[in-house]
């Protein structure tokens, strides 16, 4: 034995693994090996090899170097710093870096071409077989479809071998952008950004950049240009655009590829594995010079990453909550910071902590304030629902409905915004007053008409509606409560009769290419009323769409966390900002029990800066994000009192240190979850703390026992 290599293997282990490598192997860091652990040969990628200078202990050998990319070591150097930040195991972060090389490869494709050998009995129909087949490799049905004859013909020609049948792979390869190629005619304002972000990105070496831009300014554009001015300067250049939702994606695909005549690698979970590969191997070739994806993305294995943007980056479906526990912007940012890369953080709202960096200095904050063209913001009005209540059994008020008659009467589109899925947010019996909850969870069941099933929306968990209670036995006692898209869209077809109705949800849009015909269809204005969750209000721009209702704008202020009036302000300002994009004026209707809350006010005022400064001065106060830190310590088990008894020592073991506070432990709003118990810490730390060493030094002290676990969280969003 002559060096000793270090292995990270994707698992949940606390550090990396000593192999003896074997004569002659030659390994480098970064290469993809299989090695023995227990009894079987599992993955894992060198991160250090060394001189066996000094050992004394019998290592096992490296099995075989495996036939698959390197990863940069941009990519080793952001996994394993990811895994410090997360304070977590490196091979957490490690597994979903390898979710594309673990994937199945791509299915060899049958194809035929044309040998020369001319149809022993020339046909039109043959004749037009070998011109179409001039054009290339194609496979047989395709072939015959070109052609417009059976597939039978194409198998005797090849029988008679008119044609050769062969089996290839895909091309794992990307068409090069085309940069050549202009982009969107800009205005004054987009212009400007266009060129401060060019300047950035000519200067060279790592730099943030916000750019903030009301909804429908013309963001999209903009970065597009930093895009080509990042791939013209460098062939080799590669760009990943992330988006917080897949219904995103498509749309940008298509402004992508219109940009730049190619299109692009795209990245997210309903991408097929063998895609998913294609991708992920291309992007470590450098042969796939633009990606877009969601989160996961962060993750390929870029070899000369330039620019990353994060579209929405205010959006908290950045955040991934299970599984190795990370925000997507933050961890944007220390990527680009490690591959030397300009970063663009993108947004009509962005989140405070982008904010407080873009005033202190540490981003360039570029601001668009108008929209593009002749587009205007559209007006918001607030109604007091305590002052023009529904219609008993009713959810819009007289007001919006007579909103809507009128944008239907002109022939323009209105949406329905709210916020939560299915018919009914809670089902219970009204003989005794059971409510119905997911079992060996605390979460309620959630209605849904269209299957006629009750959902949890946090385990997953789903059954038929019983007749009976399951409590009591009484017979049809089972009522529902509060409404749902599924229950509006009931009302709206109820209210209009004639109207064509959709329902744009993550129930009734299953993936990206369903997702991409409900937004097609919308935008070519063959849907009247659209009822929709946050799906609908991300990015999208829908020309006939003059009216926006937010059914319930209290809704998000309820549960009281800490970014309660933050999120509500983005996420109704964004739903707002999807009317009157174009040429006709837009309006939206917020409907509301509490019109003098802050973020109404706001809202209707359109006043996001001086929300944004009350805000900041509240938190700035508690010493809460930005102006401090948090981090969440969740404890789960099956056994109470072994649970309790963990939670009192690691609550007796917490480091004395000054500018950290320990809250807790506390049950949770969900204190059952899957039939673990749970209980949580918050952890509160001022700006200049090492909060992660404090983290990892706090977990060591006390030894979790076996039917325990505990997950760290830090920057949490959820506090459920």
């Amino acid at each position: 034995m002559s060096r000793i290599a270090s292995v990270l293997i994707p698992m949940p282990l606390p550090e990396a693994f000593d192999y003896a490598e074997p004569e002659g192997m030659g390994l480098a860091p970064g290469d993809q090996v299989a090695v023995p652990l227990g009894p079987r040969l599992i993955r894992g990628v060198v991160v250090q090899v060394r001189d066996a200078v000094g050992g004394n202990r019998p290592l096992k050998p490296v099995a075989e170097r495996l036939d698959d990319p390197r990863l940069p070591p941009g990519t080793l150097e952001f996994v394993q710093w990811a895994a410090r930040y997360a304070v977590d195991a490196p091979g957490q972060p490690l597994a979903i870096a390898l979710r594309g090389a673990r994937a199945p490869k791509p299915r060899p494709v049958r194809v035929v071409t044309a040998t020369g050998v001319p149809p022993a009995r020339p046909t039109a129909a043959r004749t037009r077989v070998l011109e179409a087949a001039a054009g290339g490799p194609m496979p047989p049905a395709d072939l015959a479809r070109a052609a417009g004859v059976s597939s039978g013909l194409v198998k005797t020609l090849i029988d008679e071998g008119v044609l050769a049948l062969d089996h290839v792979v895909a091309d794992p390869a990307f068409d090069p952008p085309d940069l050549s190629r202009q982009g969107a005619e800009l205005n004054a304002s987009q212009a400007a950004a266009a060129n401060a972000l060019k300047a950035m990105i000519a200067a060279g070496g790592f730099n943030v950049a916000l750019l903030d831009g009301v909804t429908g300014s013309g963001k999209t554009e903009v970065y597009l240009e930093a895009a080509a001015a990042v791939l013209a300067a460098d062939p080799q250049a590669q760009v990943l655009i992330l988006l917080p939702e897949i219904a995103l994606t498509q749309a940008v695909i298509a402004r992508v590829a219109g940009r730049f005549g190619a299109a692009p690698g795209e990245w997210h979970s309903d991408v097929a594995p063998p895609a998913r590969r294609r991708v992920w191997e291309a992007v470590a070739a450098g042969s796939c010079r633009i990606v877009v994806g969601a989160r996961s993305a962060l993750f390929l294995p870029f070899r000369y990453l330039g620019l990353i943007v994060v579209d929405e980056e205010h959006d908290g479906s950045f955040k991934q909550e299970e599984g190795f526990i990370y925000h997507a912007r933050d961890l944007a940012v220390a990527r680009g910071k490690i591959e030397a890369a300009a970063v663009v953080l993108a947004s009509a709202t962005p989140s405070l902590e982008t904010l407080r960096n873009a005033e202190t200095g540490r981003y360039r904050w570029l601001r668009l304030a108008t929209r593009h063209g002749i587009a205007q913001l559209p007006d918001i009005e607030l109604i007091d629902l305590r002052e023009t209540p529904p219609e008993p059994g009713r959810w819009l008020s007289p007001p919006l409905v007579a909103a809507m008659a009128e944008t239907w009467a002109r022939g323009e589109q209105s949406l329905l915004f709210l916020n939560r899925r299915g018919y009914a947010p809670l089902v219970l019996c009204k003989a005794c007053g059971e409510r119905l909850c997911a079992p060996d969870t605390d979460s309620w069941l959630v209605e849904h008409r269209y299957t006629g099933r009750l959902v949890c929306h946090l385990t997953g968990f789903s059954m038929p509606k019983p007749l009976a209670c399951p409590h009591c036995g009484a017979n049809d006692s089972l009522v529902s409560i509060g409404p749902g898209v599924e229950r509006v869209e009931e009302e709206a077809r109820a209210l209009f009769p004639d109207a064509r109705i959709a329902v744009f949800s993550s129930d009734t849009v299953f993936d990206a290419r369903e997702a991409r015909r409900m937004i097609e269809t919308m935008a070519a204005g063959h849907i009247d009323i659209l009822v929709a969750t946050q799906a609908a209000a991300k990015g999208h721009n829908f020309p006939h769409l003059t009216l926006v209702g937010v059914v319930d704008a209290d809704l998000g202020l309820r549960g009281g966390d800490l970014r309660a009036a933050e999120r509500t302000y983005q996420l109704l300002a964004q739903a707002t900002g999807r009317a009157g994009r174009r040429d006709r004026p837009g309006r939206a209707l917020l409907q509301t029990y509490a019109p003098e809350h802050a973020v109404m006010q706001a809202l209707k005022g359109q006043d996001r800066d001086a929300f944004v400064a009350a805000e900041m001065a509240e938190r700035e106060l508690a010493g809460l994000p930005p102006f401090g830190r948090l981090a969440a310590v969740i404890a789960s088990g099956p056994d109470h009192d072994a649970l309790e008894r963990y939670v009192r020592d690691l609550a007796a073991a917490a480091p004395n240190a000054e500018g950290v506070d320990v809250f807790g432990p506390a049950d949770p709003p969900f204190g059952l979850v899957r039939g673990r118990r749970r209980k949580r810490f918050l952890v509160r730390a001022d700006r200049n703390i090492d909060l992660q060493a404090y983290l990892a030094a706090w977990r060591a002290r006390v030894r979790a026992p076996s039917s325990v676990r505990v997950t760290i969280d830090v920057d949490p969003y959820s506090f459920l």
